[in-house]
């Protein structure tokens, strides 16, 4: 029998350069990346540059303290971040093969509205079901959540999207409809149906400008030519219906946000804004660990029986 050799060292430490590899993609930083690791800069350093020698391609773009992929890196990210995901959550796979998940973590980024409004029962039934798994909530804007997903520092998203970029895929669950809110003692409180003409005069409370409700009343204000006016800029639902209940304005808002314990008047406005749907947010071709999936299957049981898996373009990210 021919003696057995063993495999050449570059394929032994394989592993090693594109968990070393990805780990720098994720983070934009070697250094960062040596910390995720444990290791010295220049091990990394190294990892990556015998990682290029035997592609014989450039990987990263170095622009002083800043790297950036390369499309040559880009092309390998995608295929090997799957790969070293997988070999490095094994024993929690190995585990959720056999109904057993006691170990591991997820991390979620949604918006404040998503995380008060749509996450808690959900949240609730996978921490009671897996105490052992560390669960994150990154309390984050759709375009900062986008970013933590394509770093891969999130597992997914939970929100909503105005436009998909070709990177990311979404998958709507759940739809809530536009809704004008006013104090009790308001003109518009006692109509069962207000048009944009009647809103126009008064002093609206909206989520910051750059968040895709303003965006929106902006749009179906100018649509059909009329003028609105901002009374009061700020952040969050529960401090926008709070100053409606003070009297300080009228605000539109999308129905998820209200319990029906508030003191304010609800007045349907689906005849000209769209309804807003809210679902998860996945960065293409990314490798979905057991925990995540155990989690998509409770805040959605249809979701990987292909009910609900098409890449569709919603209405706005966050507020």
């Amino acid at each position: 029998m021919p003696a057995k050799t063993s495999a050449p060292y570059y394929k032994q430490n394989r592993l090693k350069q594109l968990r070393a590899f990805c780990h720098t993609a994720q983070t934009g930083s070697i250094s960062k990346a040596a910390e995720k690791l444990f290791l010295s800069q220049p091990s990394v350093s190294l990892q990556i540059q015998a990682l290029e020698r035997e592609l014989e391609i450039t990987l990263f773009e170095r622009r002083g303290p800043h790297i950036k992929l390369t499309p040559e890196g880009e092309i390998l990210y995608d295929l090997a971040q799957p790969m070293v995901q997988g070999i490095d959550t094994l024993p929690e796979t190995f585990s959720a093969y056999f109904g057993k998940m006691e170990m591991g973590a997820l991390n979620i980024a949604a918006g404040e509205s998503t995380i008060l409004y749509i996450l808690p029962n959900a949240i609730h039934q996978f921490a009671e079901e897996y105490p052992g798994i560390n669960l994150k909530l990154q309390n984050v804007t759709g375009r900062d959540g986008l970013a933590l997903l394509r770093s891969d520092q999130v597992d997914f998203a939970v929100g909503s999207m105005l436009e998909v970029p070709d990177d990311i895929s979404y998958h709507p669950l759940f739809t809530y409809n536009p809704t004008l809110i006013t104090p009790l003692d308001h003109p518009l409180a006692g109509k069962k149906e207000v048009k944009l003409s009647d809103i126009s005069p008064h002093g609206l409370i909206l989520p910051p400008r750059h968040l895709s409700t303003w965006r929106m009343v902006d749009l179906v204000f100018s649509q059909n030519s009329l003028s609105y006016r901002v009374a009061l800029e700020a952040g969050g639902w529960e401090v926008i219906k709070k100053y409606v209940e003070l009297g300080l304005g009228i605000s539109i808002v999308t129905d998820v946000c209200l319990t029906g314990e508030e003191k304010i008047a609800r007045i349907p406005l689906d005849r000209y804004f769209p309804k807003r749907s809210y679902g998860l947010v996945l960065r293409r071709n990314k490798h979905l660990s057991p925990q995540a999936k155990r989690f998509i299957d409770v805040l959605d049981p249809d979701f990987y029986s292909g009910g609900t898996q098409s890449n569709t373009e919603g209405t706005s990210g966050q507020a």
